[in-house]
């Protein structure tokens, strides 16, 4: 399947430098989709009865989804490429897909946005650690 981050990586008028754009697609493309999954789901937290028990969650899926959005960002820029800043972030963003899909499913057996979100965690995460594996 064809996508918009797909196609704006085979339109970048010049090298990547080695960086496998498989991966680098991938990577960017779970970094979107974990940055909704986690701001549904702390819209999602605020929404329940018991949402006095669940603001670790919410926190959690706050700051997950400002780093996948900021990593999704850096990683569609190419221009002046810096691999220590790409391999920083992508820990980072790893590091907190882990606290946050760690959190959500302490509550996936009672609220299936906090299962969908973390499945969403755990992919973007594992996106990132192939994509800084690849980076070598």
């Amino acid at each position: 399947m064809t996508t918009a981050v797909k196609d704006m990586l085979d339109t970048y008028p010049a090298d990547l430098g080695g960086v496998d754009r498989e991966k680098l697609t991938r990577c960017i493309e779970e970094c979107i989709a974990c940055a909704q999954a986690c701001t549904a789901c702390s819209d999602s937290c605020l929404s329940e009865e018991m949402v006095a028990e669940l603001t670790k969650c919410i926190r959690t899926n706050a700051d997950c989804a400002d780093i996948c959005t900021a990593t999704a960002a850096v990683l569609s820029r190419h221009t002046g490429y810096d691999a220590n800043i790409t391999r920083a972030i992508l820990k980072a963003c790893a590091t907190v897909c882990k606290a946050c899909g760690d959190e959500c499913e302490r509550h996936a057996g009672m609220h299936d946005h906090c299962r969908i979100c973390a499945e969403a965690c755990r992919r973007c995460e594992q996106a990132c650690n192939e994509l800084i594996a690849s980076l070598g």
